[in-house]
Formats: structure tokens, C-alpha cells, sequence
């Protein structure tokens, strides 16, 4: 039995680079220690992925009305399909590295419920990454060289104990709010939520939006307002400056203060839907 499951909802591999960001990240998975990974959904590409690198797939998964994968069940299949004592949701473009899962264990030996989260870095990345060698310290090293580090709304990976998250709306996949109701959820019911930033190194590599009509990001979209609606309104949505714990140095400590928490936590007080 794994130690974690780290499952995904792959878009198409029919785009080329879309094709090269998502196997890049697939085999980061793979290089962890004790991870399992499970892919879900038959989209084109998805299973034979799948069979080449001799992980768990799960064809068939609710979906919304236009066929894009909910959370709900996405969720319902890490659960049913796997063993290990933690899960990770990881959106299928992220790259992760031997530290998340240090974190993951340094975490679970000190509390049964949580959620972890944590800001991604940016990165340009147009060839099949090396994994030879020590390859994560050559990506430390480009990150840092040509990296960008974004903002604290876009959330892509959540590392939760198996027994939370079994029930969730049913949001669409791949579109804004339900990731922010994930951290709002885990304040709300168990009452922590762990910013892994400063410990872990999460890397998402930049694509466009040409699986998107409009070939443009979804926000402010159809989509986009029923997960709003769905996740309980804007006071519902919260992002990696809300979390009310951080990990240092193996540790779970309460957060430093900085200016950003405190312009954030205005924000929230003047939210009235």
C-alpha cells in the first residue's frame, strides 16, 4: 500500500504541448517515493498514457452537462480506487517533487485532519523534462532562474487525509471557485487548513486556453458563476492567504503576519455574497 494516491482529471493529450506538460508532470508523480498515481476519464490519450506507464485508470466519471468531469466525482474515484492513508488532487500540468511528500508525511504525524495547500511556481516549459539523475535539482535551478511566482488564488494540489473531502458539490473540474471551497470547507468543518509554500515547490507549467471557447480563461464564463453559486458565494471562496496554519522546518505554526493577510482579511469582511 502507497503512502499517498495522487490522482488527476488529464485533459485530451490531442494538443501537442498540452500532450508534453501533462506527461512531464505524470512521470514527476512517478519518481516519488511510496505514490501511486490514477488517471481518470477516457478522453483521447488518457488510457493509453495510462498503459504506458503502468498506472490505475478510471474511464468513466460523472460529468457536468457539456461532459467536463465534476469534482464530486472525481473525488467519489480517488476514494473508491485507492488504499493509501492520504490522497492528493493534482491539476495534470503540475510538476511535483520529493518535498511535498516529506511535507505530506511530517504533517500527518502531527494532526488526523487537514488540508494541505500551497502557491505554484510558473514556468515556461517547452521540451520533455530529463528525470535522469537529479533532476529536481536542475528544476529548482531553472525555476529559479526563469520562474514566476503567482499569486495566492490559484490553488492546484490538495494533500488530505482519505476520509475528508467524501462528499463535495458538483462543481466542474478545470474551472474557478471549487478550488478556493476546498480551503473554506477544511476552515469550516475540521478547522485547519496548512500553507505548504515555504516548505514545498510546486511547479505549473504555462499553456494556453485553446480547450476553452474563446480559447480564453474561464472566469466570468457560464461555468464559472454556478461553481460561485454552487461553492456558496464569494464569502465561500477563499485562497492560500486564508489557511490558518503553516509549515516550517517540519513544522505546523501559526502564520506570520504580514501585510497581505491583513489587506486580505479586510477583503473578506466587506464580502456580502
Amino acid at each position: 500500500m502507497a503512502f499517498l494516491t495522487i490522482f488527476t482529471a488529464p485533459k485530451p493529450f490531442t494538443n501537442p504541448h498540452i500532450r508534453l506538460i501533462q506527461r512531464n508532470a505524470i512521470q514527476s508523480w512517478l519518481h516519488l517515493p511510496d505514490v501511486e498515481v490514477l488517471l481518470i476519464g477516457d478522453e483521447e490519450g488518457i488510457p493509453e498514457t495510462a498503459a504506458e506507464f503502468g498506472v490505475r485508470n478510471v474511464k468513466q466519471v460523472a460529468r457536468d452537462e457539456k461532459g467536463v468531469p465534476t469534482v464530486s466525482g472525481v473525488m467519489e474515484i480517488g476514494h473508491t480506487y485507492s488504499d493509501s492513508p492520504l490522497l492528493c488532487y493534482a491539476n495534470a500540468d503540475m510538476i511535483l517533487m520529493s518535498d511535498l511528500v516529506v511535507a505530506a508525511r511530517q504533517v500527518a504525524a502531527q494532526v488526523n485532519d487537514f488540508l494541505l495547500v500551497g502557491q505554484r511556481w510558473n514556468l515556461d516549459v517547452t521540451e520533455p523534462i530529463d528525470f535522469e539523475g537529479d533532476w529536481e535539482t536542475r528544476l529548482r535551478r531553472e525555476v529559479e532562474q526563469r520562474g514566476e511566482f503567482y499569486n495566492p488564488w490559484g490553488i492546484d494540489f490538495f494533500v488530505f487525509p482519505r476520509h475528508l473531502y467524501t462528499e463535495v458539490p458538483d462543481f466542474t473540474i478545470g474551472r474557478p471557485a471549487w478550488d478556493n471551497w476546498m480551503v473554506y470547507h477544511a476552515l469550516k468543518t475540521w478547522g485547519l487548513a496548512i500553507d505548504v509554500t515555504r516548505s514545498v515547490m510546486v511547479i505549473h507549467q504555462n499553456h494556453d486556453y485553446s480547450h476553452l471557447p474563446g480559447n480564453k480563461p474561464p472566469y466570468g464564463s457560464e461555468v464559472a458563476r454556478r461553481n460561485l453559486a454552487r461553492a456558496g458565494g464569494r464569502r465561500c471562496v477563499y485562497h492560500v492567504l486564508d489557511t490558518n496554519r503553516e509549515l516550517i522546518d517540519g513544522k505546523i505554526r501559526r502564520p506570520k503576519f504580514y501585510l497581505a493577510c491583513l489587506l486580505r482579511r479586510l477583503e473578506r469582511c466587506f464580502l456580502t455574497d
